[in-house]
């Protein structure tokens, strides 16, 4: 499995048994969908490798204890320690109206109400305060703030983001 196919899940924060089991940090806002998983990829030497879940519940919110099937001691399960743990796009909820994943709109063109399509965008900055759409016409980068109150519509058919942002904001790259 590619790493390009998979969305990150969390990652093994600490043993929880002298038997081998760990809890794995959940990164989302609702761990009670992946309580019941058959397998998780674990990222190992920057190689994603399947493990298989014996048994897993939640523990305490947003961790989930699990005890993987050929991990047997603590020694093992600290070789597990610090890993990310992802699982195929495929398995991602659907999200539908202006709710959307990051990866989605990659790709996706960009069209301000006042100014029409002013470019496509190519990644999303999420390592600021705020969450960044990197988009580019042309050669020119611009980055726009992903804030609730500019964004109007997800238009998955017509593979659009569409904003009413401030005058001015798309102005000052042009």
């Amino acid at each position: 499995m590619r790493k390009e196919d998979c969305f990150y899940l969390g990652k093994i924060a600490k043993k929880f048994s002298f038997k081998g089991e760990v809890l794995a940090y959940l990164d989302t806002d609702e761990p009670e969908l992946y309580e019941n998983l058959e397998s998780v990829f674990v990222e190992c030497n920057k190689h994603l490798v399947p493990f298989f879940i014996e048994t897993s519940s939640l523990h305490k919110n947003d961790f989930l204890r699990i005890r993987f099937e050929d991990v047997k001691n603590e020694e093992e399960a600290d070789a597990l320690l610090g890993n990310a743990i992802y699982l195929p796009l495929k398995m991602l909820p659907k999200l539908t109206g202006n709710k959307f994943y990051f990866h989605e709109v990659i790709g996706f063109e960009i069209e301000d109400q006042r100014l029409g399509v002013f470019g496509k965008i190519q990644a999303v900055n999420d390592t600021t305060a705020q969450p960044l759409f990197e988009v580019l016409k042309g050669e020119i980068e611009m980055l726009i703030p992903m804030i609730d109150l500019f964004l109007v519509k997800i238009d998955r058919a017509n593979k659009k983001v569409i904003m009413n942002l401030p005058e001015g904001l798309v102005e000052m790259y042009l």
